[in-house]
């Protein structure tokens, strides 16, 4: 039997290793910008078409590489940050292992141009696919420029698995996000297609963290600072009030370098019990200084991952930092004692005394009784004789008597009489199919609201319960995704236009959302600035708070990180019903439990919300019946 196993060619293996490395243009930004970190730029620009896909530029000012580096730089394994294997273990640079730029050369058209200072001409270098097309002298400035074309070109299926431009440009800018705001002594420039999209100055830890997130984000953060013989550690954690169900920024950075860390996360999410809610998030971005030596960050091909020596220590040290922080500067919510503006009291001495006041009436009047004179005022002013109207009214003695009378025939009137608009009640299921419509047609004209959250009413098998939230939901899910396919939605339109403040990956979803927010009751104006105003909401939203609206459904939308129209539609209109429908608790007259069985039974889809959950339970005649053997 002949052998059968063989080394791969240079070009298959490198090509293997790169996809390790590079999985979508996202991975080379972040490589090409670690790199110019490390090389000591103070100015990083990017320039991104297509999404990446065409075309990817970083241009920094940092210190450049010589002809022979730049032509090394692109061999595997070849790197500037490390000697030895123990240099592993005490790394201060971002990158060590010498593997991105070979990675991306094997699977795009790359192109360097680099000097360094004191040099009059710098080298203009070509790769395609991994093999060197040029090689030469050129003019360039001080630094380097990376030019990256055609991401994947000769590999096609992975080319193919690329996402959507948009879910593409929101993972750039999430590793944009994370490197910029690790290094406030950098200046950043960020642009999309040409246009510039971010403008970063130089400055300090808090001014990033308000540049990326919003100007309203520095009045909803705490400072966090303590230092020990294990860890320092510097930032800013939210203020409760800041909590959200989802999608907070929450960053940590050990020795400057973005790592996931869940452990550490719970930390600061217990330093908060008591304070927020169960299950919400609140944003924080914290810094670690730590020995390099005792962490270890090659454990992840990504590097975000990093195991710490002293990881229950520091667990226990971020907690009591992250309490310290929040007492320090009153997050809890106090007692305002403040008497500025406030109202004067009257004050009354003891010897004067303070009546229940009393309202004089006539029993014997009568509204339904025509009246005998014109009808005047009670009150005696300028004007008046101080005399009630004289009304053709029965005595004070016959007046009882007439109401009484009254109200025994309102008693006596059959409610079955009373006549309707079209003499009869509608059947609230008469779109249901006719298996659905077995055991649930309606047996009683009333419906009773049970603890605030169920309706509930008889039907031919049983008791029907139904959720009012979740039927509103299910009611207002429809409506809303009739109005994208019909554009012909309602919008309640505000006083006072609402700039919402939304990161730059908010701002991407944003624009490809824009059409479908529109289509549901959004109405939007774009100011000289370029930002988004909000004129209007959807109708039936009106008691919602309008940014905090939009941002949420944003926020959802880029968690589920659906493209097509007809996903978007889909989650935006479920997200507007969750916060638009009648809350558990609410009480309900009824007519308007009427009104909403019929809206709910008049849908395609009574029986479950666009999530899967149930709308409603019929407990069986014979369950109940049991209960009573």
């Amino acid at each position: 039997m002949s052998d059968i196993i063989q080394l791969l060619p240079d070009t298959v293996a490198n090509q293997i290793a790169a996809g390790e490395v590079i999985q979508r243009p996202a991975s080379v930004i972040k490589e090409l910008v670690e790199n110019a970190v490390d090389a000591g730029a103070t100015m990083i620009q990017v320039f991104v078409t297509d999404a990446g896909k065409t075309c990817i530029q970083v241009v920094d000012n940092g210190s450049g590489m010589s002809n022979t580096d730049a032509r090394l730089a692109f061999e595997r394994h070849a790197t500037s940050k490390i000697r030895k294997a123990e240099d592993l273990f005490g790394l201060t640079t971002m990158g060590f292992r010498g593997e991105a730029l070979p990675s991306i050369a094997a699977v795009a058209q790359v192109e360097l141009r680099t000097r360094m200072a004191g040099e009059d001409l710098g080298t203009l270098l070509r790769i395609e696919g991994g093999k060197v097309v040029e090689q030469s002298v050129a003019s360039s400035p001080v630094g380097s420029n990376f030019s990256v074309r055609n991401l994947f070109f000769n590999i096609p299926a992975r080319r193919k698995f690329l996402k959507s431009n948009t879910t593409e440009m929101s993972n750039i800018l999430q590793a944009f996000e994370r490197i910029a705001l690790a290094n406030p002594q950098i200046a950043f420039k960020l642009y999309k297609d040409g246009v510039l999209m971010l403008d970063l100055p130089v400055g300090n830890f808090r001014q990033r963290v308000c540049a990326l997130f919003g100007k309203r984000m520095d009045s909803q953060i705490v400072p966090v600072n303590v230092e020990t013989s294990l860890v320092n550690i510097s930032g800013y954690i939210g203020m409760p009030e800041s909590a959200r169900k989802k999608g907070a920024q929450q960053f940590f950075f050990a020795n400057d370098r973005y790592m996931r860390h869940p452990y550490f996360a719970k930390a600061v999410a217990t330093a908060y019990d008591r304070l927020v809610a169960e299950g919400v998030q609140v944003p924080f971005f914290l810094k670690m200084d730590v020995d390099p030596t005792r962490i270890d960050v090659n454990i992840h091909p990504a590097k975000t991952e990093i195991k710490f020596e002293d990881e229950q220590a520091i667990w226990q040290i971020l907690l009591a930092a992250c309490r310290e922080a929040l007492g320090k500067f009153n997050a809890v919510p106090t007692i305002d004692f403040d008497t500025e503006n406030r109202p004067d009291l009257p004050l009354f001495n003891g010897s004067t005394g303070v009546g229940v006041p009393t309202i004089d009436t006539d029993p014997a009047y009568n509204p339904f009784l025509p009246s005998d004179g014109p009808k005047g005022s009670t009150s005696s002013g300028p004007g008046n004789t101080g005399e009630m109207p004289s009304y053709a009214a029965p005595s004070r003695g016959a007046a009882g008597s007439d109401w009484d009378t009254i109200y025994r025939n309102a008693l006596d009137t059959p409610a079955d009489s009373a006549d309707s608009q079209d003499g009869q009640v509608p059947n609230l299921y008469d779109n249901l199919p006719e298996d659905d419509k077995k055991g649930w047609e309606d047996t009683s004209a009333d419906y009773f609201q049970y603890r605030g959250r169920f309706i509930v009413t008889a039907v031919q098998s049983g008791l029907m319960f139904i959720d009012q939230h979740r039927a509103h939901i299910r009611v207002l899910y429809d409506r809303y995704l009739s109005q994208v396919s019909s554009r012909k939605a309602t919008s309640h339109g505000l006083l006072f236009p609402v700039d919402v403040t939304l990161s730059p990956a908010q701002k991407v979803l944003f624009e490809t959302m824009k059409d479908t927010l529109t289509s549901v009751g959004f109405e939007f104006r774009a100011d000289d600035g370029g930002k988004a105003l909000l004129c209007g909401i959807p109708a039936g939203a009106e008691g919602l708070d309008p940014e905090n609206l939009l941002r949420s459904i944003i926020e959802e939308a880029a968690d589920g990180n659906e493209t097509a129209t007809n996903a978007v539609a889909e989650r935006i209109s479920l997200s507007l019903a969750r916060r638009a429908a009648i809350p558990e608790g609410q009480h309900l007259t009824h007519d308007e439990m009427a009104g909403l069985m019929q809206q709910l039974f008049a849908g395609t889809q009574p029986k479950l919300t666009p999530d899967g959950k149930p709308v409603l339970v019929i407990l069986p005649d014979d369950r109940i019946e049991r209960y009573f053997d």
